[in-house]
């Protein structure tokens, strides 16, 4: 069967940064269920996974614009310390903060006597990313899977 935007597909895949270092694998470990078209894959490997068939291996070079985005400057911002009422920050803590545009996640990157720095950009935005992918499954979304939005099963986060 072949791939089509509304497939739910089973992948095996290893994701490496430019200069080789491993970022994430399914190695060793179920294979990733999802249902295209719901936006659980990154744009550019949605977007290469089409018309592939099961049992196919493939390489792919994603840029950032097709991943998680430019990094942004402007998601970088100094906070005061005591926004975060006596807590024990330290760098590399990951936070939800609420911001105009709704709830976003940040992470700290600095901390001072009394200011926190912290990022609102995604760890791997301005990264491009390679990923090496074996297609394991394609089949039809069930009805209950079109009616829930997501895949069911193992690897799928929702085996039920």
């Amino acid at each position: 069967m072949t791939i089509t935007p509304e497939s739910v597909v089973s992948i095996h895949y290893t994701v490496s940064a430019e200069d080789g270092t491993q970022l994430d694998s399914s190695e060793g470990k179920q294979p990733l269920t999802v249902m295209l078209g719901k936006r659980f894959l990154i744009e550019g490997l949605e977007d290469a996974l089409q018309n592939k068939e099961q049992g196919e291996k493939f390489e792919v070079d994603i840029a950032p614009e097709q991943a998680y985005g430019q990094r942004m400057d402007e998601l970088v911002q100094q906070v005061p310390k005591d926004m975060f009422d006596g807590m024990d920050v330290e760098v590399g803590m990951s936070f939800r903060a609420t911001t105009e545009q709704g709830e976003q996640s940040v992470m700290i990157i600095d901390v001072a006597d009394d200011h926190v720095v912290v990022d609102g950009n995604h760890p791997l935005a301005g990264v491009p990313l390679k990923f090496e992918v074996e297609v394991i499954e394609v089949r039809e979304p069930t009805q209950e899977e079109i009616e829930h939005g997501h895949a069911h099963g193992p690897g799928s986060g929702n085996d039920h």
